[in-house]
């Protein structure tokens, strides 16, 4: 296979970063740049956790500061939740320092623990991890947000390997029944919301201030283009078949890399042990706003 041309940014400037980013580009950075969990917590991640709790993610969410449905003896949650907590922040603070012009008004998601391996899990599609696919409706509605994603693979010794077939602009110019599926049988993509919408979010947003983890279930047109996206490229056996631009990225241990996961497709075909933070980008920060997905399906809806 084909090796996708990793770039190393270690020493790129905020401007460069960003912009490589909005171009779908991958920032790699061969060792991570950001102080890791002492290494007692990152065996403790690896092998120390009960088997119940070897699941696909664990997540903590910095807006209730623990780890939802997390049913664990108090030192283990108390232990986990303090190792994610610290690690988001530190992601955080290299985030503001080395994407500045992306944070005002951004929204800090969750930090995860992504612990089993990837390969050979045998879940439905949409579920499955190993398929190649542009992520969507993260959080609820993101409204056109783009979502960043920082990752880092702690394995002590194996690649974490993705597999992509382009960028989300290569593949909307080039699958045309990508454009039918944001349709949603509808005569062009609609991203206006409605008065439903509008009254449906503000509830949300409104009992958010109670329960913010209910803000997962808000949506919006926008959204729901991208995630029929999302699931006709894990569901249509000819779009999984194919090879058109396909290359395989590999993430030696301990290497960190950061991307806008809704702008680039990808899939992970081997991995076990990963860090992962998320963080919502407003559309207004972006440098290059006409390569952002949002303003892709716009141009084609003002058509």
């Amino acid at each position: 296979m084909d090796q996708y041309p990793l770039r190393p940014f270690d020493s790129a400037s905020p401007h460069e970063i960003e912009d490589a980013m909005e171009r779908a580009e991958v920032v790699y950075f061969a060792r991570c740049p950001v102080e890791l969990p002492e290494e007692s917590d990152l065996e403790f991640l690896r092998s120390g956790l009960p088997r119940e709790f070897q699941v696909k993610n664990i997540s903590y969410h910095p807006e209730s500061d623990n780890i939802p449905r997390f049913e664990a003896a108090p030192d283990i949650k108390d232990r986990v939740e303090r190792i994610l907590r610290t690690h988001g922040q530190r992601v955080e603070a290299f985030l503001r320092r080395s994407t500045p012009d992306f944070v005002p008004g951004w929204t800090l998601g969750t930090t995860s623990f992504r612990s089993i391996e990837e390969q050979g899990r045998k879940l439905k599609p949409r579920s499955s991890n190993e398929l190649v696919h542009i992520d969507a409706g993260a959080y609820g509605a993101t409204n056109g947000a783009r979502i960043l994603r920082f990752f880092v693979n702690i394995h002590p010794s194996r690649d974490r390997v993705w597999g992509t077939k382009g960028s989300f602009n290569a593949l909307m110019s080039r699958e045309h029944e990508l454009w039918a599926a944001a349709k949603g049988g509808k005569d062009r993509v609609a991203l206006d919301k409605g008065p439903l919408d509008r009254l449906y979010s503000g509830f949300i947003h409104a009992v958010s201030k109670i329960y913010p983890l209910v803000q997962v279930i808000d949506s919006s047109p926008y959204d729901r283009s991208m995630r029929r996206i999302h699931n006709y490229m894990k569901e249509n056996p000819a779009f999984r078949d194919s090879r058109d631009g396909y290359q395989e990225i590999h993430f030696p241990p301990l290497s960190a890399w950061m991307v806008f996961t809704d702008g680039i497709s990808h899939s992970v075909l081997t991995g076990q042990h990963a860090l992962v933070t998320t963080v919502l980008i407003p559309l207004a920060n972006a440098r290059t706003p006409d390569l952002a997905p949002f303003n892709v399906l716009a141009r084609s809806a003002a058509a």
